[in-house]
């Protein structure tokens, strides 16, 4: 299935599925999103990933869910550009410090109605997906993996930023399903991120998702991670 330029899909997937993102036809970057498919409340948690496995995942990182769940959604098991790493700018791809491109932050800056950034495609896909209002499916969307997005922190004023992504056709990134998995991926406005970002100028293209069923647990003991063994009593 294809996210189309400047669009978004979701797309499902069972525990001890793989998935894959992969570029097809041009540099482009996504935002992706992911629930427990049985639970909205238990969404990635972008924050506790990156105290984790640090600002930019690749293979054998792992995508955890928020509280009071805290265990892996998913676990990337091969990445096409992990020969990046870090550049000399301290620039690296797929990170888990920038949020989504969103109608609310252009409007602050720059006084704009623009409907076609991450967060509004996330919303409107997700919104088909569970035949739910637009104001209720907004609740549900969150801070993304930057899938191909390359990007740091200056060195000299510790800002971030983005520059130009190297992702090219045929580049793609891996993930097995931990548990059962709703997910939606955004094909964001700003292309590869080297010019505009939230407009229509950008060159965008499509982005790839493969889904593949495994059998669960090749050695017949393979199962879900449990959610977190904390008793949720918080000293009372």
């Amino acid at each position: 299935m294809l996210a189309p330029p400047r669009d978004a899909i979701t797309f499902r997937v069972p525990a001890g599925g793989i998935f894959r993102i992969a570029s097809v036809e041009g540099p482009q970057v996504g935002d992706l999103n992911l629930w427990n498919a049985n639970d909205l409340a238990e969404r990635f948690y972008t924050g506790k990933t990156r105290a984790l496995h640090g600002t930019h995942l690749t293979t054998g990182h792992r995508m955890w869910s928020s509280f009071p769940y805290l265990r892996p959604m998913a676990t990337i098991i091969k990445d096409t550009l992990d020969w990046y790493g870090f550049d000399e700018y301290g620039g690296s791809v797929h990170d888990v410090i920038g949020t989504r491109c969103d109608p609310y932050t252009g409007n602050l800056l720059r006084g704009t109605q623009y409907h076609h950034c991450c967060h509004s495609n996330l919303t409107r896909a997700l919104a088909r997906e569970l035949d739910i209002e637009l104001k209720e499916a907004e609740t549900h969307v969150h801070d993304v993996l930057n899938v191909f997005m390359c990007t740091g922190f200056t060195r000299d004023t510790g800002q971030y930023f983005m520059k130009a992504s190297p992702v090219r056709p045929g580049d793609y990134i891996e993930f097995i399903a931990e548990i059962d998995l709703l997910g939606a991926l955004s094909a964001c406005p700003g292309g590869d991120c080297s010019s505009e970002h939230s407009s229509d100028v950008a060159a965008c293209y499509p982005l790839k998702v493969e889904i593949y069923e495994t059998k669960h647990g090749l050695s017949g003991t393979w199962r879900s991670p449990p959610v977190s063994g904390y008793d949720g009593s918080h000293g009372l």
